[in-house]
């Protein structure tokens, strides 16, 4: 395997990197030099933060984005896209996470519901939402999961009955990101409950200002608000708002049109984490650390440093299966389940390494190791295998479609 970037996509690496160093805002610079970040989608919610100086920031970074027409790089040129190939999507979130700065635009939009329209929707679904976008008028949420049906999503019960033009919901969803500042969510429901599950099953555009819908906080263990559960009573949708045929609403949200799946943010993310770490111990964090004393600490974060390594390696081979019009299977199960994995190891690893002084959770605490951000990972990183398939359905994929095992 040859890792190394042909002449043109070491230019266009070139071309985004210079991209990164000369527009992006001092907001998203300064952000990248601290080990804390609060926030999980800083572009979002500095959008709809109501602070000048974050709208701002905001606003000058999609421009910089859109200027080049990378807003929506796996989209096709004709519905505005960057139409990147695999490999040069790799290569922009590559640089991105590099250097610690977020995507600019709605991610749920950006990566879910414009493949879903571009091949299931109207023209007029088309021209209508797609443009808002890419001009970042607009965040969508993802309505998928309910109470009773996460990983099981098939099972959903949220109800969406045909009345005339309109379409009448009822039903709960939950862990709904974005919901508290997003515009529109995208809605899957139950339209046909006499069906088999993954059929009867239609997938709705929703303006979630719509009278009957109600957003709810839900505040995780580390005092944070990513999530919500979201309500809907009686609300009506019309009927052009549905993508796709009715009860195919399962197959349309499927769609992931050409979408880089390596992971590389990840990838990069853990190595930045494990060499701060390292450089923090060795530097002005010597004196709260436990690794000089402990040898068992020091083959600890080694380990950390070689699961960053394999982390990258499983990106590269996702993306290396891509690049060759492949569709990845259970190598990206193995990926997601390993990272996961990887990066609750590596927070606990970053809370030991610092004994009982990672027991301050106050990121302006000076006596905080590195500002209480593994403290707060550790925290955060429990539902990480858990979310966005658990790694007991990864392991089920792999062990069937890669090992070729009997299901039972």
């Amino acid at each position: 395997m040859d890792w190394d970037d042909t002449q043109d996509q070491a230019a266009f690496r070139s071309e985004v990197r210079g991209l990164i160093e000369e527009k992006v805002p001092a907001r998203y610079r300064a952000m990248a030099q601290r080990n804390h970040r609060e926030m999980g989608y800083p572009w979002a919610q500095d959008r709809a933060s109501g602070e000048p100086e974050r709208e701002q920031s905001a606003r000058e970074w999609f421009e910089a984005i859109s200027d080049k027409g990378w807003i929506a790089p796996h989209w096709p040129k004709e519905y505005g896209g960057g139409g990147f190939t695999p490999m040069e999507q790799y290569i922009y979130n590559a640089e991105l996470a590099t250097a610690n700065v977020p995507a600019p635009g709605s991610n749920v939009g950006i990566g879910m519901l414009g493949p879903a329209l571009i091949v299931h929707g109207t023209d007029e679904q088309k021209e209508r939402f797609l443009p808002p976008i890419l001009r970042g008028e607009v965040v969508w949420s993802q309505g998928f999961s309910e109470p009773a049906a996460g990983s099981d999503l098939a099972s959903l019960q949220t109800r969406a009955v045909r009345d005339g033009d309109e379409y009448v919901v009822n039903g709960q969803k939950i862990w709904t990101s974005h919901a508290h500042y997003a515009d529109w969510v995208l809605l899957l429901t139950r339209t046909d409950p006499e069906a088999p599950k993954h059929r009867g099953i239609s997938f709705l555009l929703l303006d979630i200002r719509s009278p009957g819908v109600s957003v709810r906080p839900i505040i995780d263990m580390a005092w944070g608000h990513e999530v919500n559960e979201t309500f809907y009573e009686d609300v009506r949708v019309p009927v052009d708002q549905m993508v796709g045929e009715e009860n195919r609403g399962w197959y349309v949200a499927m769609t992931l049109l050409d979408n880089e799946r390596s992971n590389v943010t990840g990838a990069i993310m853990m190595e930045r984490q494990i060499r701060r770490l390292i450089g923090d111990v060795r530097g002005t964090g010597a004196g709260r650390s436990r690794v000089d004393r402990y040898d068992a600490l020091r083959q600890e974060i080694a380990e950390r440093f070689v699961e960053a390594g394999v982390m990258m390696n499983f990106s590269l081979r996702i993306i290396t299966i891509q690049a060759a019009n492949q569709v990845p299977n259970y190598e990206a199960s193995v990926a997601k389940m390993f990272g996961s994995e990887a990066g609750q190891r590596m927070a606990r690893t970053g809370m030991k390494a610092f004994g009982l002084y990672a027991n301050l959770w106050d990121h302006e605490d000076g006596l905080a190791p590195m500002e209480a951000s593994f403290t707060r990972s550790y925290v955060r990183s429990v539902p990480g295998t858990i979310a966005a398939g658990s790694s007991e359905i990864q392991r089920n994929v792999i062990a069937t479609r890669g090992l070729g095992l009997p299901r039972g």
